[in-house]
Protein backbone atom coordinates (compact mmCIF):
# COMPACT_ATOMS: atom_id res chain seq x y z
CA UNK A 1 0.00 0.00 0.00
CA UNK A 2 1.36 3.41 -0.99
CA UNK A 3 2.12 6.00 1.67
CA UNK A 4 -0.54 8.76 1.76
CA UNK A 5 0.46 11.88 -0.14
CA UNK A 6 -1.65 14.33 1.86
CA UNK A 7 -2.15 14.97 5.55
CA UNK A 8 -5.40 16.39 6.88
CA UNK A 9 -4.84 17.97 10.28
CA UNK A 10 -8.02 18.27 12.32
CA UNK A 11 -8.92 19.34 15.87
CA UNK A 12 -8.84 16.11 17.84
CA UNK A 13 -10.76 17.75 20.71
CA UNK A 14 -13.69 18.92 18.58
CA UNK A 15 -16.53 16.40 18.36
CA UNK A 16 -17.73 17.77 15.02
CA UNK A 17 -14.19 17.57 13.60
CA UNK A 18 -13.72 14.00 14.82
CA UNK A 19 -17.09 12.99 13.33
CA UNK A 20 -16.21 14.67 10.01
CA UNK A 21 -12.87 12.86 9.99
CA UNK A 22 -14.56 9.51 10.61
CA UNK A 23 -17.03 10.20 7.80
CA UNK A 24 -14.23 11.14 5.40
CA UNK A 25 -12.32 7.99 6.31
CA UNK A 26 -15.38 5.83 5.63
CA UNK A 27 -16.43 7.49 2.40
CA UNK A 28 -13.10 8.32 0.80
CA UNK A 29 -12.02 6.32 -2.23
CA UNK A 30 -8.35 5.55 -2.64
CA UNK A 31 -7.07 6.48 0.78
CA UNK A 32 -4.41 9.01 -0.28
CA UNK A 33 -5.03 11.08 2.86
CA UNK A 34 -3.70 10.48 6.35
CA UNK A 35 -5.52 12.07 9.29
CA UNK A 36 -3.50 13.66 12.08
CA UNK A 37 -4.91 15.40 15.17
CA UNK A 38 -3.79 18.99 15.64
CA UNK A 39 -2.81 18.14 19.20
CA UNK A 40 0.16 16.03 18.10
CA UNK A 41 3.86 16.53 17.57
CA UNK A 42 3.46 15.46 13.93
CA UNK A 43 0.97 18.27 13.31
CA UNK A 44 3.36 20.80 14.85
CA UNK A 45 6.18 19.53 12.59
CA UNK A 46 3.99 19.58 9.47
CA UNK A 47 2.66 23.08 10.05
CA UNK A 48 5.89 24.68 11.27
CA UNK A 49 5.31 28.39 11.88
CA UNK A 50 1.57 28.00 11.15
CA UNK A 51 1.23 25.91 14.31
CA UNK A 52 0.16 27.63 17.53
CA UNK A 53 -0.58 26.06 20.88
CA UNK A 54 -4.19 25.55 21.87
CA UNK A 55 -7.15 24.69 19.70
CA UNK A 56 -7.06 25.51 15.98
CA UNK A 57 -9.76 27.63 14.34
CA UNK A 58 -9.68 25.51 11.17
CA UNK A 59 -8.51 22.27 9.60
CA UNK A 60 -5.32 22.11 7.54
CA UNK A 61 -4.38 20.07 4.49
CA UNK A 62 -0.67 19.55 3.89
CA UNK A 63 -0.04 18.55 0.28
CA UNK A 64 2.84 16.28 -0.71
CA UNK A 65 4.80 19.35 -1.91
CA UNK A 66 4.44 21.00 1.52
CA UNK A 67 1.72 23.45 0.50
CA UNK A 68 -0.69 24.11 3.36
CA UNK A 69 -4.37 24.85 2.80
CA UNK A 70 -6.55 26.02 5.65
CA UNK A 71 -10.24 25.95 6.50
CA UNK A 72 -12.74 25.07 3.82
CA UNK A 73 -9.94 25.15 1.23
CA UNK A 74 -8.43 22.14 3.01
CA UNK A 75 -11.45 20.02 2.09
CA UNK A 76 -11.96 21.03 -1.56
CA UNK A 77 -9.04 18.90 -2.89
CA UNK A 78 -10.55 15.88 -1.11
CA UNK A 79 -13.93 16.13 -2.86
CA UNK A 80 -12.98 14.12 -5.97
CA UNK A 81 -12.04 11.16 -3.76
CA UNK A 82 -15.44 11.04 -2.07
CA UNK A 83 -18.38 9.11 -3.41
CA UNK A 84 -20.67 11.81 -4.75
CA UNK A 85 -17.89 14.37 -4.38
CA UNK A 86 -18.32 15.38 -8.03
CA UNK A 87 -21.66 16.98 -7.08
CA UNK A 88 -20.13 18.96 -4.22
CA UNK A 89 -17.27 19.99 -6.49
CA UNK A 90 -19.76 21.21 -9.11
CA UNK A 91 -21.55 23.26 -6.44
CA UNK A 92 -18.19 24.63 -5.27
CA UNK A 93 -17.59 26.00 -8.76
CA UNK A 94 -20.71 28.18 -8.54
CA UNK A 95 -19.26 31.60 -7.58
CA UNK A 96 -22.28 32.76 -5.56
CA UNK A 97 -22.20 29.68 -3.34
CA UNK A 98 -18.57 30.06 -2.25
CA UNK A 99 -19.11 33.01 0.13
CA UNK A 100 -22.02 31.13 1.73
CA UNK A 101 -19.87 28.01 2.12
CA UNK A 102 -17.06 30.01 3.77
CA UNK A 103 -19.54 31.65 6.11
CA UNK A 104 -21.02 28.30 7.12
CA UNK A 105 -17.54 26.86 7.71
CA UNK A 106 -16.60 29.79 9.94
CA UNK A 107 -19.69 29.20 12.07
Amino acid sequence: MAQPQRILIYDGQCRLCVMAKATLEQRADGGDVRFVPYQSEEAAQCLGSDYTSGRPDAAFLVEDDGTVKKGLDAFVPLLPGLRGGWLLLALWRVPLLRPVAYLLYDL
